[in-house]
């Protein structure tokens, strides 16, 4: 049985191209005028009149021709700039208006003066483009338009079609409102409406599809693509008020993103999972196995922030979920905040605001003293650690350090073996460890012991490191002079209520868990998750992920990319070589890295290939994930 003959009917202008043509052309032919934002503007409202139908199109292209002012000579600056601005989508297809070259047409009411020039290089020859032509004065002005043109009245692609009379199925690519009205006229037996460059609600309304880039449109027909699945049909889901900026970023992307203010529930999240691919959090929303087991389609996991002990890293590998976290990004922020806190407690300034409010002057000396000369003492020297060293030093405090690991001094810091040691001399102690459950209750009572009379102690690394009761306990002794919290054992899901032992004390500043919640590093981090996301989903490179192993690959042209998630149990990969030589598979590259529970291999091949071999690498023994990348 014969396929079914398909003719594709291009628009141009927002369709195969980013823009509208005679926007652009203004922009070049009123560069000098005085009065160019109003005109353009004008332009561009009757432009959208016209498509939406509002005004006749005749009227529509009479007003815009008179307001332009254009000469022939102005067209070749349009072709230059025309050619830069082909949609993303398209350009990357260019395969497919290459192979099915003889089943595609542009029908438009722009002008073939510039689209035949544009659409030459992709292989559509100016006997399939229907548009207007342009009418010029002797001095080579654009003076008017065919007017004899069906194209150039109102309806004018319904006339178009008739005429041209094409056997088979009709299918309709555009983004405006003449376009959609050719499957109600039935002269196209499907409409999509395409929407990556201008949403019309017109449009959109009674079309057979949304199209968000032509790869969803040849992903519906089964025609070659540039990428094996629409980005589109990749669901984000962001929680927690995540930076706007992340949205945005992965939208532009091409993914359908979803965002919701607060954190869920573990049954929340399950219900809400189930068609989700990416998964985007902060703190507070706990990714369980439970979780991990009911989203089926969670290809990653994306941590806005620097801990992961909200997320069930081992469920997360064993199901090949990759994470991802920001381990840098706020690091600024809180050294900021940890050089303002020693600061302020150490010149007692809560203490005499607080007095300040209560009514009470009280102008002293007393418990107020410099940094300068005084000995911090940093327990846990990574990324914050070693940045608060120098800016401390910096300010002339006397910098001590302690770390479990063997790290390298910066500036002039010393290095303490023994946190016992660095303790005992300390005027200020600040806490910057990992969310290891190891570090439960690390400064209990009997550190609080060891620690210099009048210490002030500051924690801003996670809440469950430092037992809450010996630490209210040293400052009611006075053992402690001051500090400052900024994370508890148990912190709230949402804004609200919230209640802390340390409430009332003297000289003591509490503050939210924001720490890292400044609009620079939510931006930073709003920057660095999505990247990693996009680079794992778009390439397979798996470089920062915290729970799987590393690999970095650039991208093939005219190459299949296989990524195969499996146990790391021995014979795995003789199992899918052996799969791959089966179907005479030609493997351009191929690269593989384990760790103690999963292997990761991604093999790049030829660009044929028998579809059956996808099926028979989803069976091979061991297989956790699999996916196709173009």
């Amino acid at each position: 049985m014969n396929p079914v003959k398909r003719n594709y009917i291009f628009d141009f202008d927002s369709t195969l191209t980013r823009v509208e043509a005679l926007d652009v052309l203004a922009e070049i032919t009123l560069v000098n005028n005085p009065n160019k934002a109003a005109i353009i503007q004008e332009i561009i409202d009757i432009t959208n009149l016209g498509i939406d139908g509002e005004i006749s199109f005749t009227e529509s292209l009479e007003k815009r021709i008179q307001l332009l002012q254009a000469t022939k000579a102005d067209l070749d600056k349009l072709i230059i700039e025309l050619k830069r601005q082909v949609s993303v989508s398209i350009e990357k297809n260019k395969a497919f208006f290459e192979k099915f070259s003889e089943d595609i047409y542009v029908i438009s009411a722009g002008f073939k003066e510039f689209i035949v020039p544009i659409v030459a290089a992709y292989n559509i020859p100016e006997t399939r483009v229907f548009a207007n032509t342009f009418e010029f004065d002797k001095d080579d002005n654009i003076i008017g338009f065919d007017t004899k043109n069906p194209l150039s009245v109102h309806n004018g692609k319904i006339q178009c079609l008739r005429d041209l009379n094409l056997k088979g199925e009709i299918q309709v690519i555009g983004d405006g409102y003449s376009d959609a009205v050719t499957r109600e006229a039935g002269v196209a037996d499907k409409f999509f409406a395409y929407t990556e460059n201008v949403t019309r609600d017109k449009t959109t309304k009674n079309a057979d599809f949304i199209a968000p880039s032509l790869d969803e449109f040849l992903f519906v027909n089964k025609l070659p693509r540039s990428i094996s699945y629409p980005k589109n049909r990749i669901k984000i889901l962001l929680l927690e008020n995540v930076h706007p900026d992340a949205f945005e970023k992965l939208s532009k992307d091409g993914f359908t993103v979803e965002t919701v203010a607060k954190s869920l529930s573990e049954e929340e999240l399950i219900e809400k999972i189930k068609d989700v691919h990416v998964l985007g959090i902060r703190s507070k929303t706990q990714v369980t196995k439970k979780v991990i087991l009911a989203a089926e389609k969670l290809m990653v996991v994306g941590a806005f922030c620097i801990g992961t002990k909200q997320i069930d890293l081992e469920a997360c590998k064993e199901n090949g979920v990759v994470v991802f976290n920001a381990p840098y990004s706020n690091t600024r922020s809180v050294v900021e905040l940890a050089i303002g806190e020693i600061i302020m407690l150490m010149r007692s300034v809560f203490h005499r605001s607080t007095e300040i409010h209560n009514g009470t002057w009280n102008k002293t000396a007393q418990g107020s003293k410099e940094v300068r000369g005084k000995k911090l003492g940093i327990v846990g020297y990574g990324n914050i650690g070693k940045q608060l060293s120098v800016l401390a030093e910096a300010l002339g405090m006397d910098v001590y350090y302690y770390d479990v690991e063997d790290k390298l001094a910066l500036g002039n810091a010393t290095r303490m073996h023994h946190l016992s040691d660095l303790l005992a001399i300390a005027d200020v102690v600040t806490l910057h460890i990992d969310d290891n459950a190891a570090n439960k209750n690390f400064i209990g009572a009997k550190e609080i012991t060891q620690m210099k009379d009048g210490v002030h102690f500051i924690n801003l690394s996670r809440g469950f490191v430092v037992d809450i009761h010996a630490l209210k306990a040293g400052l009611e002794s006075g053992k402690i002079a001051g500090a400052a919290v900024d994370v508890y054992p148990e912190e709230p899901r949402a804004n609200g209520e919230f209640y802390t032992e340390l409430k009332g004390l003297d000289n003591v500043i509490l503050t939210p868990h924001v720490g890292g919640s400044t609009e620079e590093a939510q931006k930073d981090i709003a920057d660095f998750v999505p990247n990693k996301i996009m680079a794992y989903i778009n390439s397979g490179n798996t470089v920062d992920a915290v729970n799987f192993p590393n690999i970095r690959l650039p991208q093939h042209q005219d190459a299949h990319r296989f990524l195969h998630i499996h146990k790391n149990v021995p014979g795995v990969m003789a199992k899918i070589n052996k799969v791959l030589a089966k179907f005479d598979m030609n493997i351009i590259g191929q690269y593989l890295s384990t760790d103690d529970k999963v292997g990761y291999v991604i093999t790049d091949l030829d660009k044929e290939y028998n579809p059956k071999v996808i099926k028979k690498l989803k069976e091979v023994e061991g297989t956790i994930k699999f996916r196709v990348l173009y």
